[in-house]
C-alpha cells in the first residue's frame, strides 16, 4: 500500500486537495492509480473561469481498465488544468502527487478542504476499501 502525502485532504472518491495559496490543486491518489492501472487520457469537461460545485463531475480519467469520472473535491473557480496531460496522461502514474494535477480550483469558502478525510482517515477508508 503507498503512503499518502499528508500535506494534503482527500475524498471518499480517491482524489487528492492540496492548498496552495489561494488555490487548491486536484488530482488522483497512488490508491486510484493503482486500481485504474495504466492511465491513457484524462479529459476535464470544463473551462478556466467555470465554477464546480463539490461532489459533482468535472471529467473522466481513462486507463486500460476503466473509465472513472473525477469529482470536484470542493466547489470554486477552475483556475488552471494541467495541460501537460494532454499529451503525457502517464504523468499520473509516475508522480500523482506532484506532476499529475489535473485540475486547480480557488475555492468558494476556505473551509472546504476541511471537510475532507484528512492522511489518517483516508488510510482507514483506503483499507477498508481493498478488499
Amino acid at each position: 500500500m503507498s503512503d499518502f502525502p499528508s500535506d494534503r485532504r482527500y475524498t471518499e472518491d480517491h482524489e487528492w486537495a492540496k492548498l496552495e495559496g489561494d488555490t487548491v490543486a486536484i488530482g488522483v491518489s497512488a490508491f486510484a492509480v493503482e486500481q485504474l492501472g495504466d492511465i491513457t487520457l484524462v479529459s476535464v469537461d470544463a473551462a478556466v473561469g467555470d465554477t464546480l460545485e463539490a461532489g459533482k463531475a468535472f471529467g473522466t480519467i481513462e486507463s486500460v481498465k476503466t473509465l472513472s469520472d473525477l469529482f470536484a473535491p470542493v466547489s470554486g473557480t477552475l483556475e488552471a488544468i494541467n495541460a501537460d496531460l494532454e499529451d503525457q496522461p502517464e504523468l499520473i502514474n509516475e508522480d500523482c502527487y506532484e506532476k499529475g494535477w489535473m485540475v486547480k480550483i480557488k475555492p468558494a469558502s476556505p473551509d472546504e478542504l476541511e471537510k475532507l478525510l484528512d492522511v489518517a482517515a483516508y488510510e482507514v477508508h483506503v483499507k477498508s476499501s481493498a478488499h
